[in-house]
């Protein structure tokens, strides 16, 4: 998997509604002209994706809290990170389209480019594997299905039409992503409503760890440990505020959004 993350866009963390699983995935194409010029040139793949996100926070009408897509898929075969994992949608047309169906977005149009590659059919892929592995189903389905619209494109809604097949040579020699900690639920880090202090796991060690990474060292005495402590709870707490949370909203517990944000590794 080739993942092109938000901060590597220079994106803040998304401010799209939380969701943590849906029925599957829905595929979608740009429905407007796309250059040619996406093919010779990976640049142009990470401006046309930042050129959605520009568009789509402009539209008044729609609202968006940030580029309708959980992900794009460009020519080179690369995962462009849209709203990411554990948010909900706002591609598919309406609020329950939105909850049912996470949304990936191949970077072809109506004109000009309209025929994906193989790469970004693998790319499309690694997405839709990606969600399944934080809560999606099983289900791949064209925008077009259940919405009155043409999107994803003939070609795209070919291929989802036979299953969305991986085709070969996309799979299984590109550097795959990071494995993370599943978000383990809010309740895991809770008892009788209040932070389970001296509960032991693995878990709050590598998540310690981690907040130091990102800065927040300053409110550990000793190095995280495997006992979840106050420590850990402030430097949470202010991680969850340096994303924009604010309020009860940046409080204790993690949630499955600042949770994908963190990065947690396997344990």
């Amino acid at each position: 998997m080739k993942l092109v993350t938000r901060a590597a866009l220079g994106w803040p963390a998304s401010a799209a509604p939380i969701q943590t699983s849906t029925l599957g995935t829905k595929v979608h194409y740009e429905g407007t002209p796309v250059s040619t010029r996406l093919l010779d040139d990976h640049a142009e793949c990470l401006a046309e994706w930042k050129a959605i996100r520009k568009s789509h926070l402009a539209n008044t009408k729609e609202n968006y809290s940030d580029i309708a897509y959980n992900y794009g898929a460009c020519p080179h075969g690369y995962l462009l990170e849209g709203r990411g994992i554990g948010h909900r949608t706002g591609a598919n047309g309406n609020q329950p389209l939105n909850i049912a169906h996470y949304a990936i977005c191949g970077l072809v149009g109506d004109s000009g480019l309209v025929q994906p590659t193989d790469a970004m059919l693998g790319a499309i892929r690694d997405g839709i594997e990606l969600l399944r592995a934080h809560g999606a189903g099983t289900q791949i389905k064209g925008h077009r299905d259940g919405y009155a619209t043409e999107c994803p494109g003939g070609p795209l809604y070919a291929w989802v039409g036979k299953g969305a097949p991986r085709p070969a040579g996309t799979g299984g020699t590109a550097t795959p992503a990071p494995a993370y900690e599943p978000f383990p639920g809010a309740a895991f880090f809770l008892k009788d409503g209040t932070p389970a202090l001296g509960k032991s796991s693995p878990i709050f060690t590598a998540m310690g760890k981690r907040l130091v990474a990102k800065g927040f060292g300053r409110y550990y005495a000793v190095g995280p440990g495997p006992k979840l402590g106050q420590a850990d709870v402030n430097a949470y707490e202010a991680f969850q505020r340096s994303l924009g949370y604010t309020g009860t909203a940046a409080k204790w517990a993690p949630g499955p959004a600042s949770w994908s944000v963190l990065k947690v590794p396997n344990v």
